[in-house]
């Protein structure tokens, strides 16, 4: 889920604020109240995007669509009846990310049904799984898809705003629905540790101002960039790096997960320390954009403080973090960051 396009969705679908918000709290925290004295008692009532959802009881068969919902309940040793196939980032075809075949394994599961969201949510695939809730809260659900899944169970979608979920509101909703809030708050808790053990070993990152983007070579006459709505960037900066100033105005001024600026305004991003983008097997993306007589005048770009994922492996998906791709990946990633930044 690397997104624009699908490269824009993850690409987002594959998002979203893990922002680690994402691993952290807000006042616009989505609520949820049940009945009983506790959140794990039944019924709960979640409030998101398009109302409240209710669950009666405490789920026994989980399903969940889009990107990582499936690993709130891993992480929390429930495991799915169904999840979203991986077609980005998955390193051996079969359609399941390594972190997730690693928990499936040490849960004693089996690979559960995979539902291919290649062109768009296979609702006959979902309810054919009989599922008693369906987790989406990171997503970008449409009110038709969110109506459709309603049908199947009870759906628990984002809080406000399409593939702009944090990854602590998405366990925190995952897990309220599974009534399981407070191992969710836990789990926040464990993966909010190991990120800021991880980013401890590289100093030098602290404070960076850092540009997560995708620089397509046919086409730079835009600079897209991911806002801190979404969880790459937004984990980003809840980690301890600096949102350079012309991404935090947009951000500021749009609640969309990505947004462009003309490559004429390049001189924008002359504050940005570290760009990281999606790119190809041969790692050409920095070489092609120095060429461009306008990208190459960001600084950044020009003396290669660079970081390209290697577009639809397991590390680029990494860097979108969910509950089991950061004790698998944050290390490697924060390296890589860590190499861009000798460069400064």
């Amino acid at each position: 889920m690397r997104t624009p396009s699908r490269v824009l969705v993850v690409a987002a679908s594959i998002a979203v604020a893990l922002s680690l918000t994402a691993c952290g709290s807000s006042s616009d925290e989505p609520e949820a109240t049940s009945s009983g004295p506790a959140a794990a008692q039944f019924p709960v009532t979640i409030t998101h995007a398009f109302g409240t959802t209710t669950i009666d009881a405490k789920p026994e068969r989980v399903a969940s669509v889009a990107w990582a919902n499936h690993e709130v309940a891993l992480a929390l040793g429930v495991v799915p009846v169904g999840f979203a196939k991986a077609d980005w980032g998955d390193d051996d075809g079969d359609g399941v990310l390594p972190w997730v075949e690693t928990k499936l394994t040490e849960l004693g599961a089996k690979t559960p049904v995979l539902f291919d969201e290649a062109d768009s949510i296979d609702f006959e695939a979902v309810a054919d799984t009989n599922p008693d809730v369906i987790l989406a809260s990171y997503s970008g659900l449409t009110k038709e898809d969110y109506d459709k899944l309603s049908q199947i169970a009870p759906t628990v979608a984002y809080p406000k705003v399409a593939w702009g979920t944090s990854l602590a509101d998405m366990i925190k909703l995952n897990s309220q629905a599974l009534g399981l809030a407070a191992e969710g708050e836990a789990l926040t808790a464990s993966l909010k540790k190991q990120v800021a053990d991880s980013f401890a070993k590289h100093p030098k990152l602290a404070g960076k101002k850092v540009m997560f983007t995708y620089l397509d070579p046919k086409d730079f006459s835009q600079v897209g960039f991911y806002t801190t709505a979404d969880p790459r960037a937004g984990f980003l900066a809840d980690t301890g790096f600096v949102t350079p100033a012309a991404i935090a105005k947009k951000s500021a001024e749009s609640s969309a997960f990505w947004e462009t600026i003309s490559a004429e305004q390049a001189d924008q991003f002359a504050d940005v320390d570290i760009v990281i983008t999606y790119d190809d097997p041969k790692g050409s993306i920095l070489a092609a954009a120095q060429k461009d007589p306008l990208l190459s005048k960001i600084p950044a770009i020009a003396r290669g403080s660079v970081t390209g994922l290697q577009d639809s492996t397991p590390l680029a998906a990494s860097a979108n973090p969910s509950p089991l791709s950061i004790g698998w990946g944050i290390d490697q990633y924060f390296a890589a960051l860590a190499t861009a930044a000798d460069k400064i």
